[in-house]
């Protein structure tokens, strides 16, 4: 018997739905919010109101294109956190009723974990691309930066970690001091593939372990600047 699964994810500031059946991922849907453009970062009260709106027509078409009615979903998977309160609410509500009103079960899923797990998605049923068990996994995102031994897929030991800012983080703040546009991170990447890798010389912190320092490096690469 085959297992239909609606995805959501409001952790930030857009509104994702995946549809995955038996592993393979049959739509994924994303509305991001342009309105934080103007503050130069996400604003955490605009970013709930938007996910308000932008819900149940994420949801929709995510099942839509997954040629799905809510009556073959076998659960409904939302994001618990870690992620800003409003948004989380705004996902975990609506995935509440949703199941609610259709009988089946809801599976609460952590923000982090389900990056990892992600490698597991596949793109088609003949796709062998995952990782085999034991695995280090490199997450880097918006609010995160992490490096994580996977031993199983409930088993995750966090072994290394930004002890400032994510990468993300570091890189949109910096875009802010030099004055490029937000989001900053692609900016930063496109011009970084344009300059000299060795016209500045970085300082080297010297952190115990594998944990590391995203702010530090940035920081001083805009100081140069």
């Amino acid at each position: 018997m085959s297992i239909t699964i609606l995805g959501i994810e409001s952790s930030c500031d857009d509104t994702s739905a995946a549809v995955i059946r038996d592993e393979v991922m049959l739509s994924n849907v994303i509305a991001s919010q342009a309105v934080h453009e103007a503050y130069g970062g996400v604003v955490p009260e605009l970013a709930s109101r938007a996910h308000q709106q932008n819900i149940i027509p994420v949801v929709s078409e995510a099942l839509k294109r997954a040629g799905v009615t809510p009556e073959d979903l076998s659960a409904v998977a939302f994001t618990r956190g870690p992620g800003l309160m409003g948004s989380l609410l705004v996902g975990t509500s609506f995935a509440k009723g949703f199941t609610t009103a259709l009988n089946i079960p809801l599976v609460d899923v952590n923000h982090l974990q389900a990056h990892v797990m992600a490698h597991f998605i596949k793109r088609s049923p003949d796709d062998n691309t995952q990782p085999s068990f034991p695995f280090l996994c490199l997450l880097v995102s918006g609010g995160n930066s992490q490096i994580i031994k996977v031993e199983s897929y409930n088993e995750m030991t966090v072994i290394g970690q930004t002890i400032d800012d994510a990468a993300g983080e570091a890189f949109d703040k910096c875009a802010k001091v030099m004055g490029l546009p937000y989001p900053g991170g692609p900016v930063v990447d496109r011009l970084a593939k344009e300059g000299n890798p060795k016209a500045f010389v970085l300082s080297k912190p010297h952190i115990p372990g594998f944990d590391y320092s995203c702010l530090l490096y940035t920081s001083d690469a805009a100081d140069e600047l």
